[in-house]
């Protein structure tokens, strides 16, 4: 989340992810290595929206919209079936990418003081980090690895709502998606 792995997390911030459970077996040993959110209890994950709210002002009513505005959208199965990189970073690409962007583009239009990535990327770009800040062959490397293991297929069904309290993440609340 920040900053793609760059840590630097601020106490009450908090996050809308979807977990992926089903990557963790196949990224899990180079998320331990290369992304130090792993230490701080972010799972394997897309990020819905990175940072959302500062924790003081999510209330019932905050929770209530977000139920609301999340359930609107459909249930649906992603895959991620290679490698994607950015400056510094290496992520599995999904291949429902239109999906994600759209709960992305949802919540941030209805808070839009809270813009992804404190509105530093012009473009709202899915994906799972795998590795940050490190050499390209590093990166080859991994991607090696990660290419005999794909494909990866998950069940969106959900968005999870993650409080940072200065030490961990932790998760506050769950909002299913529709079917």
């Amino acid at each position: 989340m920040a900053e793609d792995g760059a840590g630097g997390y601020r106490t009450g911030e908090t996050a809308l992810i979807i977990k992926v459970p089903e990557a963790e077996p196949v990224v899990g040993g180079w998320r331990e290595r290369f992304d130090s959110s792993v230490a701080v209890g972010i799972p394997a994950h897309v990020t819905v929206l990175y940072p959302f709210l500062d924790h003081d002002r999510i209330g019932d009513q905050v929770l209530g919209e977000l139920g609301e505005l999340l359930g609107a959208h459909s249930a649906f199965d992603v895959g991620f079936r290679g490698c994607g990189r950015f400056p510094g970073v290496l992520y599995l690409a999904p291949v429902r990418e239109d999906r994600l962007q759209a709960l992305t583009l949802a919540v941030a239009a209805r808070w839009p003081e809270a813009p992804p990535f404190r509105g530093r990327f012009t473009d709202v770009v899915p994906h799972l980090t795998v590795a940050y800040g490190q050499e390209p062959g590093v990166f080859d490397e991994i991607e090696a690895d990660l290419s005999g293991r794909l494909p990866v297929t998950a069940r969106v069904g959900s968005v999870h709502l993650l409080v940072y309290d200065g030490t961990v993440w932790s998760e506050r609340a769950e909002f299913a998606l529709r079917g």
